[in-house]
């Protein structure tokens, strides 16, 4: 179960206690936390019955957490979730729990990792998602059909990202699907990318098509091949020979069937025989940075490296990201990292907004919606802006279907170019026009959606999931009892259960009401001034988006360690364990220390322990 570092409260990151305090954790525990434990917890997880073989009673005293940080990550991960206690058994109150999550969110924050064992943690053995898969036989074949589209769609695991290798099955069904794409991309691909050598008076058949596996083979499977892989694929191009298929149709059979094997299909990684954690191999570490960085296999810069035995050269590392991060594949990270994390990717898929209320909102503004985030995130990462850009920029990137839907004048054109806009409102990702509808409902906004998504995205402080019996609020924004929809929503927040996590979301949701349910800016809601004032729980006080703006970047630090913990799990391919937080501090500090520059986040992330390194499967005792 990945442990989630990222769910730290606000208010525990705002306020870390004093080193006195910390030193005092054996007596706070014992004395506020423990007796909640054993009244909540212990029935099931105590001296009499130990549950999944966990005894929370055998933890007393000072340096509970360093005991076992795991076990506590989980207890911190199941509460957030509201799993524990299960729903038939007695509940905490909404204090109590605040109480108990505070109190681990900041111990586990705080944890001296010097008295643990260094760990890179193990990733399973990653399938290629569907945009890993389309951009791989892109750069491998030259073919732009995308074929993985018709694929199941993947699932997102720890970190939120589709590239977990733990939820990366393989169906029945795509196995199928496997041997239709590769036929299909071996049908379409240009022919220089594949007859790299052709039978000759001084060369046979049976060698050509050796040539031709050993070059493409070693490309696909982003390794040196040995000679008994070749032979085993290339005794399908032999036995299609002998049935007189031709050379051509026989080298494609071949070459299909290193389409389907494993070695394409998946980034392995070879166990080394030692019980401490190692290094990876340069081609394993081209490929973890290829696909971190594309979402696609290494080039021949990345190949040339590995064979020399150099990639893993700090110097050359740095290198090769700023490399990668210029190249146009970068923009794999802005649309699969970014649109993930920020969840601009929903704009195609779950957001709807109402077409007859919002007729404006046509396909084309949609698509170029989408188009400004990907671009925009691009633009910080590609040109090594800061990263707190992310939050306040001064420009945008426009259409003019895009311009006119925003009311932005003097924008003529299809094409999307970078705009400078007349205020701070608009720019950063709290005002792209995407993120603003997947926050809303098809009818109206959502400040309550619009305040989670900036806890959960911007600060990664997310709320615990609401009560089951909680009552839903109107999704139109009509007032039919008189009240406006902030009225009405500060009278829900009355209830005790309500208050503690609306009190966090919906001030920071009312600072983006002038942007409309599909991104547009308005000074009147229902006939009334909109009201988009707020405070924080911290006592920050803001009118409007661009204030609100600079409260968060008042933040920063709570800003940057969730982009952090972020983007090292989605370069992993993993959720973040206990074991990672060290990793994430040494990462958000040098980030600190070199202005927020994008470029250093990317190469520390590459350089780190947990992607440089790995360790076998640990086997549980019996």
């Amino acid at each position: 179960m990945a442990w989630r570092m990222g769910a730290l409260c606000l208010a525990c990151t705002l306020f870390a206690p004093t080193n006195s305090a910390r030193a005092e954790e054996g007596t706070a525990f014992d004395r506020d936390i423990r007796p909640l434990l054993k009244t909540y917890c212990f029935q099931c997880h105590g001296p009499e019955k130990a549950k999944g073989d966990i005894n929370l009673s055998t933890f007393t005293g000072e340096g509970v957490i360093e005991r076992d940080p795991k076990v506590w990550g989980d207890v911190l991960e199941q509460l957030n979730d509201r799993n524990m206690p299960p729903k038939k058994k007695a509940q905490p109150t909404a204090a109590e729990r605040e109480r108990i999550t505070s109190w681990l969110h900041d111990s586990l924050a705080h944890l001296d990792f010097s008295k643990l064992p260094k760990d890179p943690g193990r990733v399973t053995l990653h399938r290629l998602n569907r945009a890993e898969y389309n951009n791989t036989v892109r750069d491998l074949l030259g073919v732009h059909t995308h074929p993985a589209d018709a694929f199941p769609a993947d699932g997102a695991g720890g970190g939120g990202f589709d590239n977990n290798a733990d939820t990366l099955f393989i169906p029945p069904l795509l196995m199928e699907q496997y041997l239709a794409a590769a036929g299909e991309v071996l049908r379409v691909a240009p022919g220089d990318r594949i007859f790299t050598a052709r039978p000759a008076d001084d060369l046979t058949a049976h060698d050509a098509a050796r040539r031709i596996l050993e070059k493409f083979a070693t490309r696909a499977f982003r390794r040196p091949v040995h000679g008994d892989e070749v032979d085993r694929y290339l005794r399908l191009f032999d036995q299609a020979d002998a049935r007189g298929d031709g050379f051509e149709n026989s080298v494609r059979l071949m070459l299909k069937g290193v389409l389907v094997s494993p070695q394409f299909l998946f980034r392995v990684e070879a166990d080394h025989d030692s019980k401490e954690p190692y290094a990876i191999g340069d081609f394993e570490l081209a490929s973890r940075l290829s696909y971190f960085l594309w979402s696609s296999m290494p080039d021949e810069d990345l190949f040339d490296l590995a064979r020399k035995g150099t990639l893993h050269e700090d110097a050359v590392l740095e290198q090769q990201v700023r490399r990668m991060l210029k190249d146009g594949k970068s923009q794999a990270l802005a649309e699969d990292f970014g649109g993930q994390w920020l969840m601009f990717r929903d704009l195609r898929t779950t957001a709807q907004p109402d077409r007859k209320r919002f007729r404006e909102f046509t396909p084309a503004v949609r698509d170029a919606m989408y188009d400004e985030s990907v671009l925009f995130v691009d633009s910080v990462f590609r040109e090594d802006k800061s990263v707190l850009t992310l939050i306040d920029a001064d420009y945008t990137y426009l259409n003019e279907p895009l311009a006119r839907h925003y009311g932005i004048p003097n924008i003529s054109g299809e094409d999307m170019r970078r705009v400078t806009l007349p205020d701070h409102n608009r720019g950063g990702i709290l005002g792209l026009g995407s993120i603003l509808i997947v926050t809303s409902y098809p009818l109206r906004t959502s400040p309550v959606l619009r305040g989670k998504w900036v806890l959960e995205a911007v600060l990664g402080a997310p709320p615990p999931p609401p009560p089951a019996d909680v009552p839903q609020l109107p999704k139109d924004d009509q007032q039919p009892d008189g009240l406006t929809f902030r009225q009405r929503l500060e009278r829900h927040r009355v209830d005790p259960t309500c208050a503690a996590c609306h009190a966090r979301m919906d001030p920071i949701g009312f600072g983006l009401e002038n942007f409309d349910a599909v991104g547009r800016w308005r000074t009147k809601q229902a006939g009334k001034d909109v009201d988009a004032a707020g405070v924080l729980v911290t006592g920050e006080k803001f009118s409007g988006p661009a204030e609100l703006k600079k409260a968060l970047l008042e933040k920063k630090d709570a800003f940057t360690r969730n982009l952090t913990e972020k983007l090292l799990a989605y370069a992993l391919g993993r959720g973040l364990e206990y074991y990672d937080q060290p990793a994430v501090q040494e990462l958000s500090a040098q980030l600190a220390k070199e202005d927020y520059r994008a470029s250093v986040l990317v190469a520390g992330v590459v350089k780190s322990y947990p992607f440089r390194y790995r360790r076998n499967e640990v086997v549980a005792k019996e």
